[in-house]
């Protein structure tokens, strides 16, 4: 399939700052807000992607933008899942948009629970899988439950599983291990996953990226929207990787706080259990996952409330605040009254 040619694709944009640009039907008046802004992306992608590339030691052919990692699951669900015929792979507990955007496409779910204690279970996956098994969709750190697949298990699914193994590692700056991305070249069946809404601090540009071999990229890029990644968000891509610094200063900041809360969690009556996080957030089982999240939320705290995901009954998901704002979550949580029940509208 060949991709969409847009204006810009036809030619060489360099600096278009200097050219006369008639040839995309914009409005060469600039528009109430920013003259910048009424001209399509054109070469600025390309430059995210070269920063992008360099800084994974990656060929920017190897290198996928798009309006969140949620576009390019998506695409490769598009590309690789026929509707009514293919199905997919999940490991319940883990991101809900796998399964979501599989029904979009019409594929057959198949999941492979993780065990009770959230490691991966190798034979329940092979077990579902079969020739017209296309995707398998891996979360480390997962969400909801912040704990990293083992190297061995990633390995054995690469070695065994037929279609193509998709590594989300949205969560993995703050994991301490290194991503696969080192390690692309050795499989030409992983796609690997990140994101700029996490450690970066930028969920609202909307920018996710997906590496893999240059094959599988250009198939995504046959099937994607023509400016798929809008200029603002380039533009600020650009910014953040003018500024790693204080990523990763944050980062550290955010894994000290994390280590915090989940020491202090552990000693409230009403906590149960703190199950160890390599990500952002905590996976918390209390007495009454109902309750508590109702009495958080009048005391103006907003979690998620998890307990009606598979192996997660009674669970909350914490993600780690600002120091105040952790403070305030322990305080409220260590005032809860077993007895208490929400109050009426």
């Amino acid at each position: 399939m060949a991709p969409y040619s847009s204006a810009r694709d036809e030619f060489d944009a360099g600096n278009s700052a200097h050219k006369i640009m008639l040839d995309a039907n914009e409005n060469s008046f600039g528009g109430p807000i920013d003259a910048s802004l009424a001209r399509y992306p054109g070469g600025l992608r390309k430059q995210v992607l070269q920063r992008i590339a360099n800084s994974k030691t990656l060929n920017p052919n190897q290198v996928f933008l798009g309006n969140g990692s949620d576009e390019a699951i998506d695409l490769l669900l598009r590309a690789l899942v026929r509707p009514g015929q293919d199905n997919i792979i999940i490991m319940p507990p883990t991101y809900g948009m796998y399964a979501v955007q599989a029904q979009i496409q019409q594929a057959e779910i198949r999941s492979a629970w993780q065990n009770p204690d959230f490691s991966p279970n190798a034979e329940a996956v092979l077990r579902v899988t079969d020739q017209q098994s296309k995707l398998l969709f891996l979360c480390s750190p997962n969400n909801p439950t912040g704990t990293s697949l083992p190297e061995s298990f990633i390995l054995e699914m690469l070695e065994k599983f037929p279609g193509i193994v998709v590594l989300d590692e949205a969560y993995q700056e703050f994991s301490g291990k290194e991503s696969w991305i080192s390690r692309l070249h050795e499989f030409p069946n992983l796609v690997v996953l990140q994101t700029f809404s996490k450690a970066w601090g930028l969920a609202g540009i909307r920018l996710g990226m997906a590496f893999a071999h240059p094959f599988l990229i250009q198939v995504l890029n046959n099937i994607r929207y023509p400016y798929n990644v809008n200029t603002s968000t380039l533009q600020l891509a650009l910014q953040a990787l003018d500024n790693q610094q204080i990523v990763e200063n944050q980062k550290q900041y955010i894994i000290q706080e994390r280590e915090r809360l989940a020491h202090a969690l552990s000693s409230v009556k009403v906590v149960e259990k703190v199950y160890p996080s390599e990500a952002n957030f905590l996976l918390v089982k209390v007495q009454n996952a109902d309750a508590l999240y109702q009495y958080l939320l009048q005391n103006g705290l907003v979690v998620r409330n998890r307990n009606k995901e598979p192996l997660c009954q009674n669970c909350l998901r914490i993600t780690i605040g600002r120091p105040e704002e952790n403070d305030q979550l322990l305080k409220s949580i260590q005032s809860f009254p077993n007895n208490w029940l929400p109050q009426k509208a």
